[in-house]
């Protein structure tokens, strides 16, 4: 049976666009009921200045909760290198740094062009061997992949060549974002494929945005190109603050159906996943959630894959 790996992105980029702030407590409360569903790879904070952010602002006290699980690996995105000192001093397992394929759509979330943000992953590459962390994966988390708001094409050429840099920078993997949900099917293969043909075994996440309704298709198409880790949120919840009309991420419920109905393992309680949306409900009231599984129930003949030792 084949292993797809669900992280759950809602407390981090699920929150970081929202005009509300989810109280700590409550952030905790909804890492111990995913991690009780069964989820295992969650990223759960920013390591952004607070007055940019001020939904990150208690970045720490989450990374701290979400260690407290031994078994649970812990992700975090830092856009520069003071960022990445703090995520690598909280103990977070996993750095992303957010490298935009789209010159636009980069000055705007980070202030740099692209390649100043590749310079800047390699000095955050640098610092973390500096520090002798060597267990601490940098993840080079490429925005706006298959379209953007601000410049409108992205050039897959574009793309191509700014992978072979991150990968000169030294970070470890690489997953490719459609953080505007421009993406099409066809065009998550063709990308994908090339992708690989430059990363290799390095790209093996994707993250996909709901926007015009195609976030699980261009999920199904990325599994089928190899990509075994996939990013959600909870509820549909997220969106980049840079990037206009980017609504809700792939929904983790929806997500978590559609692959357990195909046969594939994703080690979570799909009913136990959809009951912890209460918690985000209760925290957040004004707040739309989306899903159609949460929606519509789980059907009769719904039966979850059953893991063989």
């Amino acid at each position: 049976m084949t292993t797809i790996t669900i992280n759950e992105v809602g407390m981090r980029d699920g929150l970081q666009s929202l005009q509300a702030i989810m109280p700590t407590v409550a952030k905790r409360q909804w890492i111990d009921a995913a991690y009780a569903a069964g989820v295992r790879h969650m990223e759960v904070a920013s390591f952004v200045p607070a007055k940019l952010l001020p939904q990150m602002a208690d970045a720490r006290e989450v990374v701290a909760h979400a260690l407290s699980y031994p078994d649970l690996l812990v992700s975090v995105l830092a856009p520069n290198l003071r960022g990445c000192r703090d995520a690598l001093e909280s103990g977070a397992h996993r750095i992303i740094a957010p490298i935009s394929a789209s010159a636009a759509h980069s000055l705007a979330n980070v202030r740099r062009k692209p390649l100043e943000m590749v310079e800047e992953l390699a000095r955050m590459c640098q610092l973390r061997t500096e520090l002798g962390l060597h267990n601490v994966q940098l993840i080079a988390g490429m925005s706006v992949a298959f379209g953007c708001t601000r410049q409108g094409d992205v050039p897959l050429s574009d793309l191509c060549e700014l992978t072979a840099h991150v990968l000169e920078a030294g970070c470890d993997l690489v997953s490719l974002g459609d953080t505007t949900g421009y993406a099409n099917p066809g065009q998550v293969a063709t990308t994908l494929q090339a992708i690989r043909a430059i990363a290799g075994d390095k790209l093996r996440a994707a993250h996909f945005h709901d926007t015009r309704g195609l976030a699980l298709a261009n999920s199904l198409v990325a599994v089928q190109q190899g990509i075994t880790e996939l990013d959600s949120s909870l509820a549909g919840l997220g969106g980049c603050p840079f990037a206009p009309g980017a609504s809700g991420n792939t929904v983790t419920e929806d997500l978590v159906f559609m692959l357990q109905s195909m046969g594939y393992d994703t080690g979570i309680d799909l009913a136990a996943l959809i009951a912890s949306r209460d918690i985000v409900r209760a925290a957040l009231p004004d707040e739309t959630l989306y899903g159609c599984i949460a929606r519509a129930g789980l059907p009769l003949n719904y039966t979850p894959p059953v893991r063989h030792a």
